[in-house]
């Protein structure tokens, strides 16, 4: 038994595990579009139900609050985790248990979005430097191409990168970078295939 004298120890990864994958199902885009009374991103755009494809509403606004959303429910349980002391391990499976919860939400029949803002959730928790080193990636990819997803894969394949650099005495951290690189990178794998194809949608572009 735990210092609660009614869990069991054994139990208690699972409990922060499980947690964490019902935070990460919470779908802040679909909420705050209801919200907004905007139609459900689901079914506009790409059908992802992210910051990106909200913004394409027109409303920054609502699109802000999906970005901060989806960017705090990832934050949130694996700070909690590594604020409790929780094994390396245990906190890496919380990180990819919220982050599984975004991209296969139990209360959305699991068809959840891609995982951008909440990956950047984790990796501030994890480490602000990564998150920084990650973010910047994005900024100068898409500052340059004006495409989100081309920004989206190339910052996800470097955060391993990235991740070594900072994290490498932590190699469960590192590890769990790697997961979500490659989880993030299967999720576009469409938008791959419309970039080869030149018919993928970037901003400002015909």
């Amino acid at each position: 038994m735990n210092e609660l004298g009614f869990i069991p120890v054994t139990l208690v990864p699972v409990i922060w595990i499980v947690g964490a994958y019902l935070l990460g199902s919470v779908s802040f885009g679909i909420l705050i579009s209801k919200l907004f009374g905007l139609a459900d991103p689901r079914t506009v755009g790409s059908g992802n139900p992210g910051a990106t494809n909200v913004l394409r509403s027109g409303k920054k606004s609502a699109a802000l609050l999906t970005l901060l959303g989806d960017a705090l429910k990832g934050w949130l349980p694996v700070w909690l985790a590594l604020q409790s002391n929780m094994l390396m391990w245990v906190v890496s499976l919380v990180g990819v248990a919220v982050f599984l919860g975004h991209l296969y939400p139990i209360y959305f029949k699991f068809k959840g979005g891609k995982g951008v803002a909440t990956a950047l959730g984790i990796m501030i928790a994890v480490s602000p430097l990564l998150a920084l080193a990650t973010s910047v990636t994005w900024g100068v990819v898409f500052a340059v191409s004006r495409y989100a997803s081309l920004a989206s894969i190339v910052a996800a394949l470097l955060s391993p990168v990235f991740a070594y650099y900072f994290l490498l005495p932590y190699t469960n951290y590192v590890m769990l970078i790697f997961v979500l690189a490659a989880l993030l990178v299967w999720r576009h794998r469409l938008n791959i295939q419309k970039l080869l194809a030149g018919t993928e949608s970037g901003f400002g572009k015909k």
